[in-house]
């Protein structure tokens, strides 16, 4: 049977270097915290792929079944197949999920914590400053939304 799953591409994150006075060596540091572990964080304290998922059981299923059947369609009349019968449904829902972080339908949610003191704060890594306007929580540098995946085994 089928399973769907919610995650992230596992991708470092990566600081720009600090500004370095004439005459000195640059630090040299490597980034070591990933997409996985900011994820794994996020889930453990706020639970956002769940309540992604919670919330939207049944646009998730709809993809699921349209995607479905746009491949059998396809399947009936001869034309090539997908790789993945289900890749429609699985893009359909990564479309969601950035849909509900960047429309703060999350921060709407009256969780604990939510909206994020650093959303409320503007502090954005994405800014030179490191601070902006109010943003959507849990989309700083763009990288954890952005490397969301959904797929089927």
């Amino acid at each position: 049977m089928p399973v769907l799953h919610l995650g992230v591409a596992d991708v470092p994150y990566s600081e720009p270097p600090s500004p370095v006075k004439r005459g000195h060596k640059p630090k040299v540091t490597a980034a070591t915290e990933t997409t996985g572990d900011v994820a794994e964080r996020l889930e453990d304290k706020y639970h956002i792929m769940r309540v992604f998922y919670e919330q939207h059981k049944s646009d998730v299923a709809l993809a699921l079944e349209d995607s479905l059947a746009g491949a059998l369609e396809n399947l009936l009349i001869g034309a090539p197949s997908s790789v993945s019968p289900l890749g429609e449904g699985a893009s359909k829902i990564q479309a969601a999920f950035k849909k509900f972080l960047s429309e703060k339908e999350m921060d709407r949610l009256g969780y604990p914590g939510i909206p994020t003191k650093a959303s409320l704060m503007g502090i954005s890594h994405r800014f030179k400053g490191k601070h902006g306007p109010p943003r959507p929580s849990f989309i700083d540098t763009g990288l954890y939304e952005t490397s969301f995946k959904a797929w089927i085994d």
